[in-house]
């Protein structure tokens, strides 16, 4: 299971936030063999007056939270910050100063998904990679 949450400047992120979504849903399907077809993400828009940020930072400056079930190895997480630093800037010309991205694993069991605990559902997708 995996949700995001992105946030940003509501001026900048509202208008780009379909191909911000790709580009996360892609990331996180290579790096993770995630399945397509399971995209949860929730786009959390910040007013300028309401968004402190380190200087040295534009109003592209994008926060990216991953909640995923525990289970992923190092070079699996690695790879999926490489891959969004790397696309973000490309495809969508937001540069690595400006993205940061936090993972916050937890165990199956602290999901509540369908109605049951998460380290009882039956998934179509390994989460050890």
């Amino acid at each position: 299971m995996g949700q995001v949450k992105v946030f940003g400047l509501r001026e900048h992120l509202h208008p780009i936030r379909e191909e911000v979504s790709r580009v996360i849903h892609d990331c996180v399907v290579d790096a993770f063999q995630y399945p397509r077809e399971k995209k949860a993400h929730r786009f959390i828009y910040i007013d300028q007056d309401s968004f402190f940020y380190f200087e040295g930072r534009t109003n592209k400056h994008t926060i990216i939270e991953i909640s995923i079930f525990e289970g992923r190895s190092v070079g699996a997480k690695k790879n999926l910050h490489k891959l969004l630093f790397e696309r973000f800037e490309r495809e969508l010309g937001v540069s690595n100063m400006d993205l940061e991205i936090t993972i916050f694993e937890t165990p199956m069991v602290n999901w509540g998904i369908r109605g049951k605990s998460g380290d009882e559902l039956v998934l179509n997708y390994k989460v050890n990679v």
